[in-house]
């Protein structure tokens, strides 16, 4: 059955487009939640303004992803969690805290643009994946370390520096 899409719809087709679709998703999705019509003349010719102005919304919104993913693509972030001594964290580090990190970081990520296999529990360094689009893509490395770790450093930095300018 060929439809007019009225909006876009993920994996079949943007506002304006006229698709095939098997009757029954027709009936029982698309046309009830006016997601499309049945293509006429008048309609097509109706919304061809409308359809070019959403090709450019789509154009500019991807421009910014495009932007969002270069400018956190290779960034390294520290996130601090409390762990037993072995290393395995009490809880795990989930996508939205790892978006919040980045977000403090200057990045414009949100967390269901953070893509994890499996859940971070173990305190260490990780590649993560960052999918913006189906298309557009960024990795980020990930240091999760324990609170006393990042301060041992720390401490170990200053007395290193007092020690040298003596």
């Amino acid at each position: 059955m060929k439809l007019l899409l009225h909006a876009d719809v993920s994996k079949l087709g943007y506002f304006g487009d006229v698709v095939e679709v098997s009757e029954g998703y027709a009936r029982n999705c698309l046309l009830p939640q006016r997601l499309a019509v049945i293509p006429t003349e008048e309609n097509i010719k109706e919304i061809e303004e409308e359809r070019a102005a959403k090709a450019e919304e789509r154009r500019l919104a991807r421009e910014a992803l495009v932007g969002a993913a270069e400018r956190v693509n290779g960034k390294e972030i520290t996130i601090e969690v409390l762990a037993n001594d072995q290393g395995h964290l009490f809880g795990s580090v989930s996508p939205s805290d790892i978006a919040k990190a980045l977000r403090e970081a200057g990045g414009e990520v949100q967390a269901r643009d953070v893509i994890l296999h499996d859940p971070i529990r173990q305190v260490g360094d990780f590649d993560v994946l960052l999918q913006f689009a189906e298309d557009i893509e960024a990795t980020i490395q990930l240091h999760v370390v324990r609170p006393e770790e990042q301060s041992d450093d720390t401490e170990t930095t200053e007395d290193d520096q007092a020690e040298s300018s003596d």
